[in-house]
């Protein structure tokens, strides 16, 4: 297991591995919601990070777990919670800009 960084809307878990580049993986409990609120909590998180992945250290596995209350959070309340998260786990090459 890895070390874990939580926020109201998502928990980030990081650890190292072997490979030449970073992973990620999204993952949404049943206490998001049914079947289509947790697809659109993990479709949010991919939107998001996407545009991050090339200011993301390699080397890391990195899961995201959306919390419940992801379902509440406008989409700029979310960009800054996985910046926050970024940051706190010491993952970000460069400033990430806008």
């Amino acid at each position: 297991l890895g070390k874990s960084y939580a926020h109201p809307f998502v928990v980030l878990i990081k650890h190292p591995n072997q490979e030449g580049s970073s992973r990620f993986g999204f993952a949404a409990g049943r206490s998001i919601g049914n079947a289509v609120e947790r697809n659109r909590a993990k479709r949010r998180l991919r939107e998001i990070i996407r545009p991050r992945i090339t200011s993301i250290l390699d080397g890391w596995d990195i899961v995201l777990l959306a919390r419940y209350s992801i379902n509440r959070a406008s989409h700029t309340e979310l960009k800054h919670a996985l910046d926050e998260l970024i940051i706190r786990a010491e993952l970000n090459k460069k400033p990430y800009v806008n």
